[in-house]
């Protein structure tokens, strides 16, 4: 059996910006490998970084121009029929808005119910057990799901019902992006923590889609920092926080509110944080980072930087070229 439970190999997936706007590719050129174990695998960045088009992506929501995804070893874009469902079942998703992810007019555990039919394939009269085990797990009981709409759900409660659906295949793979954004800061400890639990207790892996970097500090094994649809850096989360090599991973570190590390004031006048879409950014020569870096050289206008490795942590950069 494979050792690697994903591969994203060279996706690359392009947009036009506006009715008349420029092509652009969201993500672009992107490799991920993720090992085969219970793994919290974060991919953090600005809004319009591409970490949301690179989740669906591996979802199989959108197609990507170039490149594959192999979920163990297979082609998720070549699945049909039975496989199909395999992969569903497999790969879960909990989404930023619990509200959205849920019909106002539709009872929640009718949600509940045809997941538990139709996807994991559950058989009637075992049904509703297998419900009320996967609502303890998150902190809600049957009794308090049932007979009720969405709308009488706090956001936090809706959550963690949507925690609970992804939860009824077994999955392997639970995507969620960014879960908690739209929740109180006391709430997101709650959701994150319940991450951290199935990781260890249910040997669930997650990719972990957020801009918020305490939590992706908090709960992370292993990160991936985009910019314009570039990973800039990735490796372990203590290596990229406390040694960040990217002149954007530093910059971005410095939004977070942490203590200040030693690099910290060389970096405070060079920020340059923007969340709109830059076009000659995403259609930059070189480095699409470089009009922003202080460190910029000649060579980082004019040529796409390759990806080295340092101390165990890649880096798209030309400053770690030696």
């Amino acid at each position: 059996m494979s050792s690697v439970l994903l591969e994203v190999k060279n996706i690359s997936k392009i947009f036009r910006y506006g009715l008349f706007g420029f092509e652009f590719k969201a993500v672009d050129n992107v490799s991920l490998t993720l090992e085969d174990k219970p793994f919290i695998f974060t991919v953090a960045g600005e809004s319009g970084s591409g970490k949301t088009t690179l989740a669906r992506i591996i979802l199989g929501v959108h197609t990507p121009e170039y490149g594959e995804i192999l979920y163990r070893g297979r082609n998720i874009h070549r699945l049909k029929g039975e496989d199909l469902i395999w992969f569903r079942k497999e790969v879960q998703a909990v989404f930023q808005d619990p509200y959205a992810s849920f019909n106002p007019l539709k009872k929640v555990y009718d949600y509940l119910y045809e997941t538990a039919k139709n996807v994991a394939k559950i058989s009637e009269n075992e049904i509703e057990a297998n419900i009320e085990e996967v609502l303890k797990r998150v902190g809600l009981s049957l009794e308090k799901v049932k007979g009720r709409y969405p709308s009488e759900f706090s956001g936090g409660e809706l959550q963690r019902v949507s925690v609970a659906r992804a939860l009824i295949t077994r999955p392997r793979l639970i995507i969620a992006d960014e879960p908690v954004s739209m929740l109180d800061a006391s709430l997101r400890v709650t959701i994150v923590n319940l991450f951290k639990e199935f990781k260890d207790d249910l040997k669930i892996s997650f990719m972990y889609i957020t801009h918020d970097l305490s939590t992706a500090y908090y709960i992370s094994d292993y990160i991936a920092i985009m910019y314009r649809g570039w990973i800039v850096e990735q490796g372990p989360v203590e290596k990229v926080f406390t040694e960040p090599l990217h002149p954007y991973t530093q910059t971005l570190l410095l939004s977070a509110p942490m203590p200040d590390p030693k690099w910290r004031e060389k970096w405070l006048k060079a920020i340059k944080l923007t969340t709109s879409i830059e076009e000659k950014e995403f259609l930059a020569k070189g480095c699409k980072y470089a009009s922003r870096c202080p460190n910029a050289m000649k060579k980082c206008f004019e040529q796409t930087p390759l990806e080295f490795i340092v101390n165990g942590v890649k880096v798209k950069c030309w400053l770690y070229e030696k």
